[in-house]
């Protein structure tokens, strides 16, 4: 049984060339209480080169916690950590590391993405991406797909191969099918706990107050469970991804902010990547990413101060919690959150790969 005394799983992963070290970068408890101007916390770490989130809701309960699903949560970010790290070890592109991240958060049903995707209201999926390049703002996104395995597949061939940003509903899905990306049906986004899920909101939403007070299921722990990815490559090129199933029980045709750029999704070079995960309708009232991007560039602050003023001090006052990861150009990252937890882990340019899932090892407002 994992305990509060865990702060991080650190583990030695394959090295690119030239690489030496593998020592935890992630920062010591008297960094973690330096602040900077303005009263702002400390980066969570530096030299960050890829960084992934899992979605941000209710906390993971360390005594509740088995060890078994604690090792799956940690292992599914592992993965998707080393998927990005075998893109940047060849040489490859930021872009090309966040979409391969995200495209193995995806194929994990633990979360909301992909092949976790919950459920809408009329029991159906409806799936959202976006992808971002912060070298020429080059941007593709999808919302509302069907049939698409992999949504991050589709945004990324919406800003790759047409003049758009973004596609919607069947137009979307049948760009992904000329393309030749792989489709699935409906059937391959089932997961029983998805569906027990929306069977407890359906509950609740008819006055069951037994189903409304009932502790979550742990595959829905992560109620706004969005998975993303931020990296910065050899030439110091940022990118962002996001994708998400969305909220269980969400009226059909209902877009949040995971494939909207500037809210979900944004990546500028010289300024940030980012990738937000919460209230969807809050995030896009408050133009999360771009907002952060804008108070770095215009408004002189640092990366953990301007996440921090977003994600902590502004969106709540309209009403939503979430969280957001977000990696600056000199490998400043921070991944402050508002609800009460949030999923995720970075790996350092020496190597070492670091996840966090419980409430001590990320603490909400910090």
């Amino acid at each position: 049984m994992a305990t509060a005394a865990v702060v991080a799983t650190a583990i030695a992963v394959p090295q690119a060339e030239g690489s030496t070290s593998t020592a935890d970068s992630s920062l010591p408890a008297a960094q973690h209480a330096e602040q900077k101007a303005g009263g702002k916390p400390a980066p969570d770490a530096r030299d960050v080169v890829l960084a992934v989130h899992g979605g941000a809701g209710t906390a993971l309960d360390p005594a509740t916690t088995s060890p078994e699903l604690e090792k799956a949560y940690r292992d599914g970010l592992s993965e998707a950590l080393r998927a990005g790290q075998k893109v940047l070890n060849r040489g490859g592109n930021s872009t090309d590391a966040v979409q391969a991240a995200v495209e193995r958060l995806e194929d994990n049903p633990l979360f909301n993405a992909g092949k976790g995707a919950v459920f809408n209201a009329d029991a159906e999926h409806e799936l959202d991406a976006s992808i971002m390049r912060g070298s020429d703002l080059k941007a593709g996104a999808v919302a509302g797909v069907r049939n698409v395995r992999n949504p991050i597949q589709a945004a990324r061939l919406v800003m790759d191969k047409s003049n758009h940003v973004m596609l919607a509903g069947e137009g979307a899905d049948d760009f992904a099918a000329q393309h030749g990306l792989k489709t699935v049906t409906q059937d391959y986004y089932f997961t029983q706990a998805r569906w027990d899920a929306l069977m407890k909101a359906k509950a609740a939403e008819a006055g069951d107050t037994n189903a409304a007070k009932s502790k979550a299921l742990p595959a829905d722990e992560q109620s706004k469970g969005t998975v993303g990815a931020v990296a910065i490559d050899r030439k110091k090129d940022l990118a962002a991804a996001t994708s998400t199933g969305g909220l269980t029980n969400k009226l059909p045709g209902r877009v949040g902010d995971s494939p909207i750029i500037g809210a979900g999704t944004y990546a500028k070079n010289g300024v940030v990547a980012a990738s937000a995960t919460g209230a969807g309708e809050v995030f896009i009232r408050g133009a999360a990413t771009s907002t952060i991007s804008n108070l770095i560039e215009f408004g002189k602050m640092n990366v953990p101060q301007a996440a921090h003023q977003v994600i902590v001090k502004r969106l709540p006052q309209l009403g939503g919690t979430g969280g957001v990861i977000a990696l600056g150009p000199d490998g400043t990252f921070d991944a402050p959150h508002s609800s009460p937890g949030m999923l995720h882990g970075y790996l350092t340019k020496d190597g070492t790969l670091v996840t966090r899932i419980f409430p001590d090892e990320s603490p909400a407002n910090s």
